[in-house]
């Protein structure tokens, strides 16, 4: 049997990001940026109010005086005396200015302010000509027609300057960074509303199995509902990925072989349900060998132990076979699929938050194998401490039901030499997705 980590390994490495496209900037979020974001202008372009207050020059609200100490009445005849005695703390000189405009934002209409006037000026307003600082109106009396400063500013006080945020030339956005919202804010703030971005990498979810229906049937004799599909596709799309999910697929071998064919044709990754596992996924193991290279050499772990991996079709996209069992199937996808999808995304973490947690129940694994156990994952209010407790069968089922994952926001991770777990012991504890 190969090894998680070997498993791992190749799928991750297998996984590229499609060719990038063009969208707008709006639609371009989590996306992984595709060419460098010049910015070719500078961003204030004009010194603008960073506070609500009154435009002026320092000098005049005493900016100057605000950093000097006090004059002394006599400093002749006190020098000795107040040597060591703390200096007096700076007072603004009280001084009332009038207003003699009001400058809201976007305002194009140009002002120049004469020494010993103020104007009123809104965040993000122009500032007038002559005038250095921004006085905020907390530190006034607020006056209309004229205003008192009860606080000096000095030069450069809450004014942003032209340039602050960005310069010419300025990297707005990395080539391969991944769009968060401060990156789109950035390559707004550089004119850009298109970006050329590797698109969500699409995934094709098919089904194959001759006792399998759909949703829309009612299922005969020997026959179950493809659920399997179901979930790996909701758990692609949860990753991250554009999902098409083809539906079941049974046909005689050529027409077979066309299907699976043309969806790898237009896919970056391909997944099967009910490819392996039993003589019944034999010919459809058949097809994909003439398509590429399938290993279905089991993997080390439970459950999902049997699985494949293979690169198919001229583009060589990767493609998984999974069991048509929902839950091994969503294991194999939060496992193998997910990392994968991550880094098509240029993700540089592509699997879940993994944290020590204390067990409160007794565990076991199958020697040699890697377990997944469902699990509700807690914290301790006093220590911090993680808690987890795994689901028992009677609550959550026998590994092979689905009903035991809804229950669960956590998988335990049991290494494969973990054999048996006591209560108390520390295990690893993956993070599904948080309850609210």
């Amino acid at each position: 049997m190969r090894s998680v980590e070997d498993q791992l390994a190749a799928v991750v490495d297998a996984a590229a990001a499609p060719e990038p496209i063009r969208v707008a900037l709006t639609d371009a979020l989590g996306l992984m940026c595709a060419e460098e974001v010049t910015s070719t202008t500078q961003v204030p372009g004009f010194p603008q109010a960073a506070v609500d207050g009154f435009a002026v020059r320092a000098v005049d609200v005493g900016g100057s005086a605000g950093l000097r100490r006090p004059e002394r009445r006599d400093s002749a005849e006190e020098g000795a005396e107040d040597a060591d005695a703390p200096a007096d703390p700076p007072v603004a000189r009280e001084r009332a200015l009038p207003v003699v405009g009001e400058v809201p934002a976007g305002s194009q209409k140009p002002l120049r302010l004469q020494p010993r006037q103020a104007v009123r000026v809104a965040t993000g307003a122009p500032l007038p000509t002559l005038a250095d600082a921004v006085l905020p109106l907390e530190w006034t009396d607020r006056g209309r027609k004229r205003v008192t400063p009860q606080r000096p500013v000095r030069t450069g006080d809450f004014v942003r300057k032209p340039g602050d945020d960005i310069q010419p030339g300025d990297i707005a956005v990395r080539q391969g960074s991944v769009l968060g919202p401060a990156q789109i804010g950035l390559a707004a703030a550089a004119g850009r509303d298109k970006l050329l971005v590797y698109p969500r990498p699409r995934v094709t979810v098919m089904s194959y199995g001759l006792e399998l229906v759909d949703l829309d049937r009612t299922p005969g004799l020997g026959q179950v509902f493809d659920i399997a599909s179901y979930v790996v596709a909701a758990a692609a799309r949860e990753a991250g990925a554009d999902v098409h999910r083809a539906g079941i697929v049974n046909a005689e071998p050529r027409r077979m072989r066309e299907t699976v064919a043309g969806h790898i044709a237009k896919s970056e990754f391909v997944v099967i349900t009910g490819a392996v596992g039993g003589s019944g996924a034999a010919p459809m193991q058949e097809i994909l060998r003439e398509l590429g290279e399938v290993d279905t050499t089991r993997v080390a772990m439970h459950p999902g132990s049997v699985q494949g991996f293979g690169l198919l079709g001229d583009e060589r996209t990767p493609t998984f076979l999974l069991p048509s069992n929902p839950v091994s199937a969503l294991v194999i996808a939060e496992t193998f699929i997910r990392p994968a999808i991550r880094r098509s995304l240029g993700k540089t973490a592509v699997t879940r938050r993994t944290v020590k947690a204390r067990s409160l129940r007794e565990l076991d694994s199958i020697p040699g194998r890697r377990g997944f156990i469902r699990a509700r994952l807690m914290r301790d209010a006093d220590s911090g401490e993680y808690l987890v407790e795994p689901l028992s069968a009677l609550e959550a089922g026998p590994t092979h039901l689905l009903a035991g994952f809804a229950e669960a926001n956590a998988m335990v991770h049991l290494p494969e030499d973990a054999i048996h777990v006591r209560p108390g012991d520390i295990v690893d504890v993956e993070f599904l997705h948080q309850r609210s």
